[in-house]
């Protein structure tokens, strides 16, 4: 039988799709070119904007249509919704669109096998349709692996769901509170993922820095809680001299972003030399309204404390402009910050009112136009940031790890450095997953483009 996956939002939802792909090979289950082709069709989505729903919704008008053209019976396609919209809108999904057949929200994976296993009956014969599976209300489990078939670079989830009820956000109510993962079994993931070949691994969350552990503690741990910094530590000992070498982490929140995180990741170099630092704005009213929990002061303090003790490193953000109450005073503020910190990148959007959410009802709307407009603004100072940031590393030499092959030239490689930058140069298929050095000797858009490039000693 065969399946296909469309994945939308963060790379949370990239990870547990991962992590159902897997489910689905171990039952020997075949992934189909395309949801045309498949049994199974799923929908991981997300909530976080109205845009990522609306799209959803035309993807499932998309296959309610194909469901009428195959046939009843065992060449029925059995479409499914997962994700955050499934848990925000539920069952209500299936009003929507009744070519729906399973809604499972983000605490529901553990349905996902009983959902094969009904598929797998109907196809021998044993059943008709789609039944629902009777159980116990799930409960959320982290997956044992996220791995994705054939990658060298891999998500690994430490914990899940946010407790900080940022104004705008709708997170907390699709994911529910915070639930830190037992650092035993983070631990035996990484030595997982070292056996089948990863080489850089990308520690996810919600709010990730708000890890936080009060069960039994690996050996090397010290103290009766661990924290963020302390698991940092462990994982760092443990892919020490191995195969894995370089971490990354996602999403820091700047409130919970400690002295002793930043001395862990200055300590050990398998740390990349990036961090994604959401900053959401630069005024501190506009911060206070959306339950930031810092001040624009702090967050630059943040940055100081991090460019000094890793000197190079490079930072990217997340940017909200428009939210209710802002005026163009508080967007010079945004904008006096960006030139401030000179992000390497940045995710910039404008306030889309997400239903639940405090900052749905607040006064002070902004006008579409208007806010479009400063938004406008802000894209075009953060790439002249890009470009200049990009423009002073021509010329340098730098590690990169080998994604795969260019989609737009088969005698060129795509690589990624350890600051987040993309690097093309010539290469083939057979430096995929090694560590290159190269030069960076020139630049188109925002990629780097090198000529002089070989693979970093020690690495095979």
């Amino acid at each position: 039988m065969t399946y296909f996956f469309e994945t939308y939002g963060c790379q949370m939802n990239s990870a547990e799709s991962a992590a159902l792909d897997l489910v689905c090979r171990e039952r020997g289950w075949t992934p189909a070119a395309d949801g045309a082709a498949a049994d199974l069709v799923l929908l991981n989505t997300c909530s976080v904007r109205r845009t990522a729903e609306t799209r959803v919704m035309g993807r499932l008008a998309w296959y309610a249509a194909l469901k009428k053209k195959r046939k009843p019976g065992q060449d029925e396609v059995c479409l499914v919704v997962a994700g955050c919209m499934a848990e925000r809108l539920g069952e209500t999904i299936k009003k929507s669109c009744p070519a729906v057949d399973y809604v499972m929200g983000t605490s529901a994976r553990s349905i996902f096998p009983l959902i094969l296993e009904a598929l797998e009956k109907r196809r021998m014969g044993e059943g008709t349709g789609f039944p629902l599976p009777v159980g116990e209300k799930p409960v959320f489990a982290f997956s044992s692996s996220h791995l994705e078939e054939g990658q060298f670079r891999s998500f690994v989830p430490i914990m899940h769901g946010c407790n900080n009820f940022c104004s705008y956000c709708v997170v907390p109510y699709v994911r529910g509170p915070e639930i830190s993962r037992d650092p035993a079994s983070i631990l035996g993931e990484i030595r997982f993922l070292e056996k089948h070949g990863v080489r850089e691994i990308t520690l996810l969350g919600q709010n990730v820095n708000s890890y936080r552990w009060e069960g039994p503690l690996p050996a090397a741990a010290s103290g009766a809680v661990l924290g963020f910094s302390g698991l940092l530590r462990l994982v760092a000992q443990e892919v020490a001299g191995g195969s894995i070498r370089w971490v990354r982490f996602l999403s820091a929140n700047p409130k919970d972003l400690s002295p002793e995180t930043i001395a862990v990741m200055s300590e050990y170099p398998v740390f990349c030399r990036h961090l994604h630092l959401p900053v959401q704005h630069g005024s501190n009213s506009i911060l206070a309204a959306m339950n930031r929990r810092y001040t624009r002061e702090q967050y630059l303090d943040l940055v100081r404390s991090i460019r000094s003790a890793m000197p190079g490193i490079s930072l990217s953000t997340d940017i909200l402009v428009g939210f209710p109450g802002e005026t163009a005073g508080d967007l010079e503020e945004t904008l006096r910050l960006m030139a401030e910190t000179k992000f390497l990148y940045a995710y910039m959007y404008h306030f889309n009112p997400r239903e639940g959410t405090a900052a749905c009802g607040l006064p002070g709307r902004i006008d579409e136009g208007l806010k479009r407009e400063r938004l406008g603004r802000v894209i075009a100072l953060q790439k002249e940031h890009t470009q200049e940031l990009l423009k002073n590393r021509l010329g340098q030499r730098t590690n990169a790890l080998v994604e795969g092959i260019s989609r737009k030239n088969a005698d060129e490689i795509v690589a990624r450095t350890e600051r987040d930058e993309m690097v093309v140069a010539p290469g083939t298929v057979s430096l995929a997953g090694h560590f290159v050095e190269l030069t960076l000797s020139g630049l188109r858009g925002n990629t780097f483009r090198a000529k002089e490039i070989r693979v970093c000693p020690g690495d095979s």
